[in-house]
């Protein structure tokens, strides 16, 4: 499984969840390790916060979406990382089947209605531009699926970047 080297607390137990997961998911492991990874900044550690937006935690979930989960940000970042995939799981259930891609699930993430887009599918919200300047490449206040999927490929560890073309 890619980036499980990087898991530093309850490697086995936590890669034996996210396995259980993404069977129920019909994704790839690889897939969901990739988004968590990049989403904690190569950490997978539960407390992450973004200072900006207050997300938190392994796929950075915004305070309003943990509590349309039933907890919130404390919560989830008071968590171990085994006990986070559970609401990873929760969060990511509605959109079973339609993730047919590394792309898809970072999408079902980062911003669902882009989910099974092409890549001129364009993001005109400015607030997410103005959250996300690293995926705004060329800086128009929009933002492109191409454009997520190269600045996501720049984080993606040298050997790994085979596996998402």
């Amino acid at each position: 499984m890619n980036f499980e080297e990087y898991v530093k607390e309850n490697r086995v137990a936590f890669t034996k969840r996210v396995t259980e997961i993404c069977s129920t998911l019909g994704i790839k492991e690889d897939w969901l390790m990739f988004v968590m990874y990049f989403e904690s900044a190569g950490s997978f550690e539960p407390d992450k916060k973004n200072p900006t937006s207050g997300a938190t935690g392994l796929i950075q979930f915004m305070p309003t979406t943990a509590r349309a989960l039933g907890t919130t940000t404390l919560s989830l970042s008071k968590m171990t990382n085994v006990e986070q995939l559970d609401y990873v799981l929760m969060y990511l259930k509605p959109y079973r089947y339609r993730m047919k891609s590394w792309i898809d699930v970072y999408l079902a993430v980062f911003y669902p209605k882009a989910m099974g887009k092409g890549d001129n599918y364009t993001i005109t919200a400015d607030i997410v531009a103005k959250q996300n300047p690293g995926f705004d490449i060329n800086k128009d206040k929009d933002i492109t699926v191409a454009e997520i999927k190269t600045a996501l490929r720049k984080n993606i560890p040298e050997k790994y970047k085979n596996d998402y073309k």
